[in-house]
C-alpha cells in the first residue's frame, strides 16, 4: 500500500494568493482506492494521519455499506465515506460530517475520471504500478483539504509538467540533426558520382550493368541497383571467408572505393538508408517476421505488403497489393543461376522483372536470369528481381472481411463486430483488431468474444485479438456494448502478419546456367499489412 502525508506548503495558490478557507477546519481527510474488503492499494492523507488510523478507517469502510440498499455515502460518529464503485475496487473519500455532501460528490466524480487517465485496467496490480502518477494527480485536485479549481485536462497538464523552453529546444535539436543528416547524404552522394565518372575514365574496370559494381577485398562485396526503383540493401551477413590470392572475377577497387564504401557503411550503420536508385519502398516487411535459421548460398525472400480501404456498408473502396523476389547469393560459385518462378495466380497480377534480367526467357519458360548468361548476379547483397502488382475494387479479392454493426440501445451503444477470411489458403497470425471507442465514458462491457481483447483507455481504443486465422478458423465475432453513437466506433482498423503470400508466385527450382545444374535454396515469404481500414 502507497501512503503519503498532505504537502503543507500548499496554503498558497498557483495564482499566488493565500486560499482563504485555511482557518476553517479542514473537510477532505483523506482519498483512497480501496479492495472490495477494505484493503487500502493507494491513499492520499490531506491531514496529519497516521498509518494505522487510515488502515483502520478503511478496513471499517466495507462493514459499514448495508447491502440491501445503493447509495453513495455512510457515515460513522467522526467521519464520513463518501465512495463509488469502480469494477472489483471502490473510489473512497474520507471527510468530516460537516462538509458539503454536494461538493464531495461532485470531488468524488472528478477523482473517478482521473484514475482510467493513468491506469489501463481498473485492477489492484495496475493501480499499484501507477500509484505515484496517481498521488500527483490527487494533490492537483486537493489542496490542504479543499478542491482545487481544476479541470481533467489541467490535471493532466499541471502533471505533465510542459515546458515551452523544452519544446524549442528540442525543436532547435531536431532542425540541427536533419541539416547534418541531409549534408551527410549529400556527401555520400558527391563520392558515389566521383566513383562513377572515375570509373568512366577508365580507372576502374566496368561494373555490372544496373546492380552496379562490386568488389571483393577481404571477403565483403558491395552493390547498388541504378537503374530501376527497386531498392537493394546490404544485409546483416557474416562476412564471407578470406579468399586465397590469385585471379578473380570480381573487381578490384582503389583506395578511393574503398573511403566511399566505408562513408555509406558509416552513414547505415547511423541509421541513414543511403541508395542511388530513383525511388523508394519500404523493407519492413522482411523485417517483420525473423529469418529463416538456416539460409541457404542462395536465398530467395519474397515480400508482400497490402493496402486496402472499404466502406462500413461494403464495398470496396481500393485495394492495392505490391510484391518482390529479392535475390541474395553468399557463395560466389552459384552466382551464375536461373530462379525457375511458378505464376498461379489468377487475378491479373501485372509482373514486371529487373532490366538486367531477360524478359524473352521470362515469358517464355518463367525463368529469371540475366540478359548475359556470362555475368553474375552480386554477391551479398539483396537484389530484386521481380515485382508484381494488384490494383482492384473487386469485393471477392479481399482476403479479411470486417463487418461492424453498431447500434443505438438508449443511452447506450451495442456494437456486434465479425471477421471472416475468404482466402482460405492464408494463415493470419498475431491478427488485431482495433476499434476507436468514445472518450470519457469508461470500460467497454464484454458480451461475447471469440479470442482476447485489451482495453487502451489512455487512447481510447478496443483492441480485439487473434492469434491465426486460418481454414479452420476463418470467422468469429465480438460483442460489447458502451455509451456512443454509431459513428464513434470507425475507423476500424486491422494488422497481421503472415508467412503465405496473397499473390500465389513462387520459386519451385533454382539452376546452374552451365550444365543446368539444380543448386540448393531456401525461401522467405513474408505477407504484412500497409494499411487495411473500414471507413
Amino acid at each position: 500500500m502507497k501512503l503519503c502525508q498532505a504537502c503543507r506548503g500548499r496554503a498558497v495558490s498557483r495564482t499566488g494568493t493565500v486560499n482563504p478557507r485555511l482557518r476553517s477546519p479542514q473537510v477532505l481527510l483523506a482519498a483512497a482506492v480501496c479492495t472490495k474488503a477494505g484493503k487500502a492499494i493507494v491513499s492520499r492523507q490531506f491531514v496529519e494521519m497516521t498509518r494505522t488510523r487510515i488502515e483502520g478507517l478503511l478496513a471499517a469502510f466495507p462493514k459499514l455499506m448495508n447491502t440491501g440498499k445503493q447509495h453513495t455515502f455512510v457515515e460513522t460518529e467522526s467521519v464520513r465515506y463518501v465512495y463509488q464503485p469502480m469494477e472489483k475496487l471502490y473510489m473512497v473519500l474520507i471527510t468530516t460530517k460537516n462538509s458539503n455532501i454536494l461538493e464531495d460528490l461532485e470531488t468524488l466524480r472528478l477523482f473517478s475520471r482521473v484514475i482510467p487517465e493513468y491506469c489501463r485496467a481498473l485492477e489492484e496490480n495496475e493501480i499499484s504500478e501507477h500509484c505515484f502518477d496517481l498521488i500527483f494527480a490527487f494533490d492537483e485536485i486537493v489542496a490542504l483539504g479543499y478542491r482545487e479549481n481544476v479541470n481533467l485536462a489541467q490535471i493532466r497538464t499541471f502533471t505533465e509538467m510542459d515546458s515551452h523552453e523544452e519544446k524549442v529546444f528540442r525543436a532547435v535539436r531536431e532542425t540541427q540533426e536533419r541539416e547534418a543528416k541531409a549534408e551527410m547524404r549529400r556527401k555520400a552522394k558527391e563520392l558515389q558520382q566521383a566513383r562513377r565518372d572515375a570509373e568512366r575514365q577508365g580507372k576502374k574496370a566496368p561494373g555490372f550493368g544496373g546492380f552496379g559494381s562490386s568488389a571483393v577485398s577481404g571477403g565483403t562485396t558491395a552493390a547498388m541497383i541504378t537503374e530501376t526503383i527497386i531498392e537493394t540493401e546490404k544485409p546483416k551477413v557474416a562476412p564471407a571467408p578470406s579468399r586465397p590470392s590469385g585471379p578473380s572475377k570480381a573487381l578490384k577497387l582503389g583506395a578511393k572505393g574503398k573511403e566511399v564504401d566505408n562513408f555509406v557503411d558509416k552513414l547505415k550503420s547511423e541509421g541513414e538508408n543511403i541508395m542511388t536508385s530513383v525511388g523508394k519502398r519500404s523493407t519492413e516487411a522482411a523485417k517483420v517476421l525473423a529469418p529463416p535459421i538456416n539460409m541457404e548460398s542462395v536465398h530467395m525472400k519474397i515480400e508482400e505488403k497490402i493496402s486496402l480501404t472499404c466502406g462500413r456498408d461494403g464495398g470496396l473502396q481500393n485495394m492495392e497489393l505490391h510484391g518482390m523476389i529479392m535475390l541474395h547469393i553468399s557463395d560466389e560459385k552459384f552466382a551464375r543461376i536461373r530462379l525457375h518462378v511458378e505464376n498461379e495466380d489468377k487475378r491479373g497480377v501485372q509482373l514486371q522483372t529487373h532490366p538486367n534480367v531477360d524478359k524473352k526467357l521470362f515469358t517464355a519458360e518463367s525463368q529469371i536470369g540475366l540478359k548475359n548468361p556470362e555475368k553474375s548476379f552480386p554477391i551479398n547483397s539483396d537484389v530484386g528481381v521481380l515485382k508484381w502488382r494488384l490494383q482492384t475494387t473487386e469485393e471477392s479479392f479481399i482476403p479479411l472481411t470486417i463487418n461492424c454493426w453498431p447500434s443505438e440501445s438508449g443511452n447506450s451503444c451495442d456494437v456486434n463486430i465479425e471477421y471472416e477470411l475468404q482466402e482460405e489458403s492464408l494463415e493470419l497470425n498475431d491478427v488485431i483488431i482495433t476499434i476507436p471507442l468514445p472518450s470519457g465514458v469508461g470500460a467497454p462491457v464484454i458480451g461475447e468474444i471469440d479470442g482476447e481483447y485489451r482495453h487502451d483507455s489512455r487512447r481510447n481504443l478496443l483492441e480485439w485479438c487473434l492469434p491465426v486465422i486460418d481454414a479452420k478458423n476463418k470467422s468469429g465475432s465480438l460483442e460489447f456494448s458502451i455509451a456512443g453513437q454509431p459513428n464513434d466506433f470507425f475507423p476500424v482498423q486491422v494488422s497481421f502478419i503472415s508467412k503465405k503470400n496473397y499473390c500465389n508466385i513462387q520459386v519451385t527450382k533454382v539452376t546452374q546456367v552451365d550444365g543446368n545444374s539444380p543448386v540448393r535454396f531456401s525461401t522467405e515469404t513474408t505477407f504484412v499489412v500497409d494499411k487495411y481500414e473500414i471507413l
